[in-house]
């Protein structure tokens, strides 16, 4: 299908009012009506023929309406049929929402004001919730930002593309939550980030991939002679909750020589060692503590990673789709553990460094050629991932590490990624690319 940027006006008259360059352009001939698609939402009405120069479509306040526009612009249009042109894409970003302090969608409201913004002048895109939805009009109550600040309320149809981007398990863990999107998908709109994934579901996911041989030995809900084996085998093991994140209520068990060990973890923002001279003591004292929630942990083997300044590094690689359908790598952030920590995260007192960088200090001449092999490893997770679940993806955020053989290792797959490795000032042009790839995904699934 031919498609083509256009200016959308909006002004007094009557009729659709089209450019003869942009009928030209889209193999449309001259039918005495035209039906415009916007989302869900078509109204059919006289063709009026222009001969403005450039690509552009007016028409009346009362057909904007009608269609649900909610401001003139600039966006693509498409052709879908003898006589009908689409308008879009209409991109609805699925999100919490809150009223309590006027119209905000909390901690996330910067980043989807980023979003909206990388898909202006190439496409109409809105936040909304669950409960914004009317399913028997097929409207949408969405938001977009003022330049001014705030956002404002406007009535859409329903889009032509649904990026999930629900802010917490908690909200999306509601049984209302899968009908509710599933109704997204009897109506033929793609919906894609399904939901959170939880540890355990990527490593199901992957037992019978090739892919594999990349994830550590890991075990949900471990029995205690799992536990022994594991520590006995690897000298270290993380017990991490299959659902968490941030890497909040994670434990690392150490083995050392002379039957000595110790538990490692976080606690009311402090890092926290604790030794004992036996590994039936160690664990039982974890079971007592923690016994009734070990059902939700995953056992992991641990990995020697590669090190700067003596502390262990890996790296957040965040994946998206672009407008061609493929996996790229849109950036890469470099971790440094912090002075005892367990993890490497900001907030556990890691921090980020550039990753060419690393890579030098780590690898030297050798750094491009491994940077570029952790890449395609990258890539051919996120390709297996996806070829191993059922529902649309966009993007992935990998916690990726490297050991002394150079051996890449995925310790976890996240279909919300954090965005904290764009604080790095190295890291911007990959968080403009992450935005646009967004974008051109949303285009590709919409068939724009």
């Amino acid at each position: 299908m031919s498609s083509a940027k256009c200016s959308i006006q909006i002004a007094p008259g009557q009729g659709i009012h089209i450019s003869a360059s942009l009928l030209k352009t889209l193999g449309i001939g001259k039918p005495r009506q035209i039906s415009l698609i916007f989302g869900s939402k078509t109204i059919t009405s006289a063709l009026v023929l222009t001969r403005r120069n450039g690509q552009s479509l007016r028409l009346s306040l009362a057909l904007a309406n009608e269609l649900n526009l909610p401001h003139a612009g600039k966006c693509l249009v498409t052709k879908r049929g003898s006589s009908e042109i689409q308008i879009g894409p209409l991109i609805g970003i699925l999100a919490a929402r809150s009223e309590q302090e006027g119209i905000s969608f909390g901690g996330m409201s910067g980043y989807f004001r980023q979003v909206i913004g990388a898909g202006e002048d190439k496409s109409y895109c809105f936040a909304f919730s669950p409960k914004d939805v009317n399913w028997e009009k097929e409207t949408v109550t969405g938001y977009f930002p003022l330049k001014t600040g705030g956002w404002v309320r406007r009535k859409f149809p329903l889009p032509d593309v649904v990026y999930n981007r629900m802010q917490s398990r908690q909200a999306e863990g509601y049984t209302s939550m899968s009908s509710f999107k599933e109704r997204f998908l009897r109506r033929s709109i793609p919906l894609f980030n399904w939901s959170f994934f939880d540890k355990s579901d990527v490593y199901r996911l992957l037992v019978d991939d090739p892919l594999a041989k990349h994830i550590p030995e890991s075990h949900l809900n471990p029995a205690v002679s799992t536990i022994k084996e594991m520590l006995n085998k690897y000298g270290t093991v993380y017990l991490k909750p299959s659902g968490g994140s941030l890497g909040a209520g994670i434990y690392k068990l150490i083995r050392h020589r002379e039957q000595r060990y110790t538990v490692r973890y976080r606690s009311r923002g402090q890092n926290k060692a604790v030794h004992y001279t036996s590994m039936d003591r160690m664990i039982n004292m974890l079971m007592k503590h923690q016994r009734s929630r070990f059902h939700q942990y995953i056992a992991q083997q641990g990995i020697d990673l590669i090190q700067v300044e003596s502390c262990p590094v890996d790296f957040r690689f965040h994946m998206t789709k672009d407008g061609e359908n493929q996996w790229v790598v849109a950036a890469i952030g470099a971790k440094k553990a912090g002075k005892d920590s367990i993890t490497t995260h900001v907030a556990s007192g890691g921090k980020l460094l550039g990753t060419d960088q690393v890579f030098r200090l780590v690898f030297g001449e050798n750094a491009s050629q491994i940077l570029r092999k952790v890449r395609l490893t990258a890539v051919e997770l996120a390709r297996a991932i996806e070829r191993n679940y059922p529902y649309l993806l966009g993007e992935i955020g990998f916690d990726l590490g490297i050991d002394r053989s150079g051996k890449v290792w995925m310790f976890e797959a996240n279909a919300k990624p954090g965005r904290s490795i764009f604080k790095h000032p190295t890291a911007k042009s990959g968080e403009r690319a992450s935005l646009s790839n967004l974008i051109d995904y949303c285009k590709y699934l919409s068939k724009f």
